[in-house]
């Protein structure tokens, strides 16, 4: 189950596809889909998650909490908003596609993907574009 909440920020509409598009996606992996929250804030918000349960003081997009058991993908997904309007301006990308590179990269992470490494990055962007590209077929 993918659930959607807001903090600290007005709420928005999620496409009515996206649900579907991740636990596909989530599937596609040889996992199963459990319980995901996303939690959509404003910058502020994340950099204090960042701060108290990272001791990271800086601004991120996304941090992702991993409750995996086994093959079940289970997690607390926390997504700046703002930040993402950022970044797909600074990336020349519409928003939405912005949003959903975000959307997907958190449940990468829950399925075992890292980005630390230039390996790891390149790996990870890939299965974004992969999955991005599924999500504009549904």
């Amino acid at each position: 189950m993918i659930n959607y909440f807001f903090e600290n920020i007005d709420s928005r509409d999620i496409h009515p596809d996206t649900s579907k598009w991740l636990e596909n996606l989530i599937i596609s992996e040889n996992k199963k889909p459990g319980e995901i929250n996303y939690i959509f804030c404003d910058d502020d918000y994340l950099l204090k998650v960042n701060q108290d349960y990272l001791d990271h003081d800086y601004y991120t997009d996304i941090i992702t909490f991993d409750y995996v058991k086994g093959k079940t993908i289970s997690g607390d997904i926390f997504v700046s908003l703002p930040r993402i309007l950022d970044n797909a301006s600074t990336l020349s990308q519409n928003f939405e596609s912005e949003f959903n590179r975000v959307l997907a990269h958190g449940i990468l992470h829950l399925c075992g993907y890292k980005d630390k490494t230039e390996e790891e990055q390149t790996q990870m962007r890939a299965k974004e574009d992969f999955y991005i590209n599924q999500f504009k077929n549904f």
